[in-house]
């Protein structure tokens, strides 16, 4: 696999993010994540955006983090906040979405964030399970489902 840094709008990101919200609809039955994303959200250095690549150079996997300081949305100072981390179904298993989220904890700590915030839902055991074995930890809501019961908020201190 080969892990590449790509535009947030490059076309196979965009790819992927549609694949990412079909995913959400059919776990949750509704229109998808309404998560407002810009492509300028993800430019170094307050951000990144990374794509998997396999042995046939397709688009398999993807993750990213932007940066985030103290809002109304709940963000604290220094915060990244974990977005669009999706492996596509025949890739699960094979330890992509570990390496991306080790890759992009290491670029938003020498950004100078000091904590990777993530959310993500009850209908997702499969992240809950990678988040905690990755160390961590349920934290106080934040961003725009910050009030959906289903919504789970994890935190981990660069």
């Amino acid at each position: 696999m080969n892990i590449r840094t790509v535009p947030f709008d490059h076309p196979d990101a965009v790819k992927l993010n549609d694949e990412v919200q079909e995913e959400y609809r059919r776990r949750y039955g509704d229109g998808g994540d309404a998560t407002v994303l810009h492509p300028d959200d993800f430019r170094p250095p307050n951000g990144l955006f990374l794509i998997a690549y396999d042995e046939q150079d397709r688009p398999v996997a993807t993750g990213g983090w932007r940066a985030q300081d103290e809002n109304e949305e709940g963000n604290q100072d220094g915060d990244a906040e974990l977005k669009r981390m999706f492996v596509i179904e025949q890739c699960r298993g094979l330890g992509l979405a570990r390496r991306i989220l080790a890759l992009l904890e290491d670029d938003a700590r020498a950004a100078g964030r000091t904590r990777m915030v993530l959310e993500t839902g009850d209908q997702q055991p499969e992240a809950v399970a990678l988040y905690g074995s990755s160390g961590y930890e349920r934290c106080g809501k934040f961003g725009y489902y910050r009030f959906h019961e289903n919504s789970i908020c994890m935190a981990k201190r660069l």
